[in-house]
């Protein structure tokens, strides 16, 4: 059977200000199909990758499988993946995926641009926690002029949902110190997989955090970025120039962060994407190896991976986000 294999490359940093996908179009020299891969875009700065400081021998790499379509490919194995280390490949020891419990931080905008889309927004937090795994936890940060934790960690969806429920919008718009909030935050959780979900407009216009500054946390952390931005539909041409910048911010962080932005334009779609969220943050596969390099120089490791496809999904074009690189352990 033909077999289709890809592999995705880094970027450069001149792409940053163009976030977008990366496929390759059309069959590949050998007459295979193709299959694209999506990656994160690294900003122009010195630390342009993602960092993720490795102490221990073990390196995993989460990574999201899905269809051109956004559904996601679960039904893969261990030897449809490859994995690179610096262009040397590695032998994949540790394959899995499963509906493992995930430490989410729920960030949930309560600034007076969201008077008009807080009911909506709760009925998509609701659905959001229909597919929660008993063994999850999630924290609560509400946002407007301040940002503050509503509720500290808990399994108890129930008690965020209420605290969501009793939001009264009101003032300005503080997101990126929302963020940096959220990361120490998250610095406390007990699960090694962890998300950020943003419910909001997108503008930031009282931050005391500047992007640059929460673009590098977040580069430092192993947490992905899923955000859904409730935009009005003439936010292009009515809204100040903040909100006007909040599907771009909010493309970048999730981006960066391999995880996802899905801008929203008619609120009676936000508990169906809602949903969809809470399935792209658990479906996904966990790909370890240890190192061919053993040095321990703090030198950052790029990662790249190709899909070797055959069978019934010979021919499917497919996207996929991973995590792309780490630094390994300094002596």
């Amino acid at each position: 059977m033909a077999r289709s294999s890809v592999t995705a490359a880094c970027l450069g940093a001149a792409l940053f200000l163009c976030p977008a996908s990366l496929a390759f179009q059309g069959p590949l020299a050998d007459g295979s199909p193709e299959i694209s891969i999506r990656r994160s875009l690294a900003p122009t700065l010195p630390t342009a990758q993602p960092i993720v400081r490795v102490d221990s021998t073990l390196v995993t790499i989460p990574a999201r499988i899905t269809t051109l379509a956004g559904v996601p490919v679960t039904n893969l194995h261990k030897e449809n993946f490859r994995l690179f280390e610096d262009d040397v490949e590695q032998t994949i020891v540790h394959f899995g995926m499963d509906d493992s419990p995930v430490s989410i931080g729920l960030l949930f905008d309560v600034s007076g641009s969201m008077s008009n889309k807080i009911g909506k927004s709760c009925e998509a937090v609701k659905e959001f926690f229909k597919t929660a795994n008993p063994q999850d936890e999630f924290f609560l940060i509400k946002f407007n002029e301040r940002a503050k934790v509503a509720v500290p960690f808990t399994p108890d969806t129930d008690l965020v949902y209420r605290a969501i429920e009793r939001s009264s919008p009101f003032g300005q718009t503080s997101l990126l110190d929302a963020i940096g909030l959220g990361l120490k935050q998250m610095k406390k959780a007990r699960n090694p997989h962890k998300a950020l979900v943003i419910v909001s407009d997108g503008g930031d216009n009282w931050s005391h955090h500047t992007i640059r500054q929460i673009k590098n946390a977040l580069m430092e952390s192993d947490v992905q970025v899923f955000a859904m931005g409730i935009f009005d539909w003439d936010y292009l041409t009515k809204h100040a120039a903040e909100e006007r910048r909040g599907p771009r911010l909010l493309d970048e962080l999730a981006e960066e962060t391999g995880g996802r932005h899905f801008p929203v334009e008619n609120l009676d779609d936000l508990p169906s994407i809602s949903a969809k969220i809470s399935r792209e943050i658990r479906n996904q596969y966990e790909l370890g190896y240890y190192p061919s390099n053993p040095s321990r120089d703090g030198k950052y490791r790029r990662v790249k991976l190709s899909l070797k496809v055959v069978g019934p999904l010979d021919g499917v074009r497919m996207h996929a986000d991973y995590r792309r690189g780490y630094y390994a352990p300094a002596k």
